[in-house]
């Protein structure tokens, strides 16, 4: 069993499209399921969410005293109650009142779940009701290079969407609130998992900041009723990214807030953002999470609607809107193997100032930092890509796409990047849609398959078994993220890969898949019915 098991580790490391890692690291996953000597080891660096696509820049990274694991650290006998427990660790489930006192909502329930790859995770997530505007707002947020940008996105970005959604006399009712000491009234309801947390010692550095924008919408001659959401995303976006920038450009109060507003910025995330309100749903999209709509069709079969598209150098339009940007010079070093100057993998993302600043800037604040600050546990280093002429390579400009909501749309998921590398959309709606309904929908056997060997024949019917077995959890999200790891050769949920995907050592696990956040928004379509009507 465990021959099988390392075959697959190797091939999955082979083939998995990872957003930074290189030969070098490749190697070392190969070292170490072979028991490889520990001087054939040391020259693999440290894995980092962000790197160079070749090895000579590895040197910038160091080991850091990480344990590197063994082939006898290795254990995959992992029972079906410790999968389980694992599995379900990070679960979220929460049932939406169908009125709140302000209107109908258009969200039934939301469910959502996280895998950690990397230690820690590097994904985020948030899911929060709009208090003084209308509808909910759903995030995921991809990390790199560590996990500080993702963060402060995951806790700030769906305020500057909302204040921007909100009337300025509700605006003005803030400002009062903060000029004359008065509890401020409360703009989102957040539904937060219980491992959640935020970063305290920056909170009255977001507040002020956040204050500086909704005094400048204050000022507006134009920002009378709020923006829409579509404006309002795109603006937020922007503005959170600036704030980001400028933050980790200024002096604070503390050495703590600002080593933590320099990490944050020089880190960098991708995020996929929903406001759902009762007549439709806008997405706003930067890099490569995704929004995918789950659609019932007349027959009862599941079709996938894509609410966003991947920012990234599968995406030609995305390809000419960087080229565009530069030099016809650096028609060739702008995007290098399938990345942007041959280090990241997202086109669009928050932070990631090593590719918006100067190389002066860069360096003047990370030479401004304390002496004693230990840059590398900080994720920070003086590095800068290659054929860095033009800056800056990268922005945060969302994607939006608006969807007016029909009977058939069910259901709404949201996943990082880590979820698509192993699920297609259509794969995906089709597993939520089916626990949905409790109906696997087979297609009849086709004439040409009635013409199969007695082997293909076989192989038809384990896939077609596969598609009708039992839901084992109750969380969507869940289940979508153990048919992502689990699934074997026939389809069917394979204990023994699932074991393998789950009990690897932190220092591999990254090796060969990502963190995987899943969000599922089961959808009010009663409601759209009548709209429709």
């Amino acid at each position: 069993m465990y021959g099988r098991v390392y075959a697959s580790i190797l091939q999955r490391a082979a083939n998995y499209s990872l957003t930074f890692y290189s030969a070098a690291q490749f190697q070392y996953a190969r070292a170490v399921v072979f028991s490889c000597s520990q001087p054939q080891l040391d020259h693999c660096f440290r894995f980092s969410s962000w790197g160079p696509s070749s090895g000579e820049e590895s040197g910038n990274w160091s080991q850091s005293q990480r344990h590197l694991s063994t082939r006898q650290d290795l254990d995959f006998q992992l029972s079906r109650v410790q999968i389980n427990s694992i599995l379900r660790s990070n679960e979220q489930s929460v049932s939406v009142p169908e009125f709140d006192g302000r209107g109908l909502s258009a969200v039934r329930k939301f469910e959502s779940n996280q895998l950690a790859a990397n230690t820690p995770n590097e994904d985020r997530r948030s899911a929060a009701t709009c208090l003084q505007s209308k509808g909910m707002l759903f995030g995921v947020f991809d990390g790199h290079g560590g996990w500080a940008c993702a963060q402060a996105v995951s806790e700030r970005l769906l305020y500057y969407i909302a204040v921007a959604m909100m009337p300025k006399h509700s605006l003005d009712e803030l400002e009062k609130c903060m000029e004359h000491g008065r509890p401020i009234p409360p703009i989102l309801q957040w539904y937060k998992h219980h491992t959640d947390f935020n970063y305290r010692e920056s909170a009255s550095l977001y507040i002020n900041n956040l204050r500086v924008f909704w005094q400048e919408l204050l000022d507006s001659d134009e920002h009378d009723s709020g923006m829409s959401p579509q404006d309002a995303l795109d603006y937020a976006f922007k503005r959170l990214d600036a704030d980001i920038s400028l933050e980790a450009q200024v002096p604070l109060s503390s050495d703590l807030m600002r080593s933590t507003a320099i990490q944050v910025a020089f880190a960098g995330c991708t995020a996929c953002v929903a406001h759902v309100g009762i007549h439709g749903i806008h997405v706003a999209n930067a890099g490569d999470c995704r929004a995918v709509l789950g659609v019932q069709n007349e027959d009862g079969s599941w079709s996938a609607l894509p609410l966003s598209r991947d920012h990234n150098s599968q995406n030609q339009a995305e390809v000419e809107r960087i080229k565009a940007q530069h030099p016809t010079s650096e028609s060739d070093t702008v995007l290098t193997d399938d990345r942007l100057l041959g280090v990241l993998m997202p086109l669009r993302a928050f932070g990631d100032v090593r590719f918006k600043w100067s190389r002066e800037l860069q360096q003047s604040i990370l030479a401004s930092l304390e002496s004693g600050v230990d840059l590398d546990s900080l994720n920070l280093y003086q590095y800068t890509p290659p054929n860095y002429l033009t800056p800056p390579y990268l922005d945060v400009s969302p994607e939006i796409t608006y969807h007016k909501l029909r009977p058939q749309d069910h259901f709404l998921i949201l996943g990082t990047d880590g979820l698509w590398d192993e699920l297609g959309s259509e794969e995906a709606v089709r597993l939520i849609g089916e626990h949905l309904s409790g109906i696997h929908l087979q297609a009849p056997v086709s004439q040409s398959e009635r013409q199969l060997k007695l082997g293909q024949m076989h192989e038809l019917l384990l896939k077609r078994r596969a598609r009708a077995s039992p839901a084992l959890d109750t969380n969507t999200a869940t289940h979508l993220i153990r048919h992502a790891l689990g699934t074997g050769e026939y389809g069917e949920l394979s204990q023994e890969r699932l074991a393998s995907m789950l009990a690897l050592p932190e220092d591999l696990a990254r090796m060969y898949r990502d963190d995987i956040t899943a969000t599922v928004v089961y959808l009010n379509y009663d409601l759209a019915r009548s709209h429709h009507n």
